[in-house]
């Protein structure tokens, strides 16, 4: 017959307890764990990983890690410009991904931001959203719990259309009553404009990190805003410019826009690549519509830590520094990175 063993524990002062053998953590593999219904300070023994963690409230953690604030500027995909299928209707520009930073400015006119903390030896994931194709969405990016919404497609599929929602909202397209500008995101982004019924028939301007479409002038694309989160100030998320006839069109805004097509002169250009820029609109199914620009992750954090990155990622492969700081720039690619 087997002798049942019992663990005696000892209740000192305060909450401190002793226990006469080793303990045992309950072990789950990475899997099992993220099934579990988890509450702040629960622990485990990670077999995949060797490893005991916790559950800080957010997220797993190994044991006695290190604790840190990061401060980031996540930028998603810019949306496709507008195309158009009948002779008399012009596209509106796309609009600019979604801004959420901690420095300097975030979207859509909203307070800084507060700094994320996270654990050493911790994985986090990061996803940089690829530019909307044209008449399409952009793509969200993303870091750890934080996600920036991609940038609005611009109008233009029939005459009156409007533009797509995100994280800036697209232009609508020219003619048929003019379609109305997309919608943005709270603290991302603002709307885009509603494309002209008269005159040049501009596309409405899709909007930007930093204003709304069409505020500079007619189909022209809302300004992103500058961040300066490597040291050096940056435009990021312009809206795309509006298509147009008899040779006018929209202007992109600062911060990687594209500019609008004409059946003059002038095509329409793409939304800059790891700015989240919208794509400029067709002109008068003559002139094409052009791609919105990638996002963007940039995370800077204390000069006494350095970043690990994924294979799934693609980055500068360089840490950059700027005074205390250390910053690292992911421009594509869902994967990884860790601290240490």
């Amino acid at each position: 017959m087997s002798t049942l063993e019992t663990n005696a524990i000892g209740k000192y002062s305060g909450n401190n307890v002793s226990v006469d053998d080793a303990l045992n953590l309950k072990s789950y593999t990475t899997v099992q764990r993220d099934a579990l219904t988890s509450v702040a300070g629960d622990m485990i023994y990670n077999t995949n990983e060797s490893k005991p963690q916790f559950y800080n409230g957010t997220s797993w953690v190994d044991l006695g890690s290190t604790s840190f604030n990061t401060d980031y500027l996540i930028v998603a995909g810019g949306g496709g410009g507008g195309s158009q299928t009948t002779g008399t209707t012009n596209g509106g520009g796309g609009g600019a991904g979604g801004l959420q930073s901690t420095i300097t400015n975030t979207g859509g006119g909203g307070s800084l931001l507060s700094q994320l903390a996270v654990q050493t030896n911790t994985l986090y994931t990061v996803s940089v959203g690829g530019g909307g194709a044209v008449d399409t969405n952009g793509n969200n990016s993303t870091f750890s719990v934080l996600t920036s919404v991609a940038g609005g497609a611009g109008g233009g599929i029939s005459a009156g259309d409007a533009g797509g929602n995100g994280g800036s909202g697209g232009g609508g397209s020219a003619a048929g009553g003019g379609g109305a500008g997309g919608t943005g995101t709270s603290n991302q982004g603002y709307s885009g404009s509603t494309g002209e019924n008269s005159g040049a028939f501009i596309g409405g301007g899709g909007g930007g990190a930093g204003e709304v479409g069409g505020t500079d002038g007619s189909g022209y694309g809302g300004d992103g805003v500058q961040v300066a989160i490597t040291g050096s100030s940056v435009y990021y998320a312009g809206g795309g410019g509006g298509g147009g006839n008899s040779g006018s069109f929209g202007l992109g805004g600062d911060g990687g826009g594209g500019r609008g097509g004409t059946n003059v002169v002038n095509s329409a250009v793409a939304g800059s690549p790891n700015t989240g820029g919208g794509g400029g609109g067709s002109a008068n199914n003559i002139d094409a519509a052009a791609a919105g620009g990638s996002g963007i992750v940039i995370l800077r954090y204390p000069n006494t830590f350095s970043i690990f990155v994924g294979s799934g990622l693609s980055w500068s492969g360089v840490e950059g520094t700027d005074g205390t700081d250390k910053y690292a720039t992911i421009t594509a690619g869902t994967g990884t990175v860790s601290f240490a």
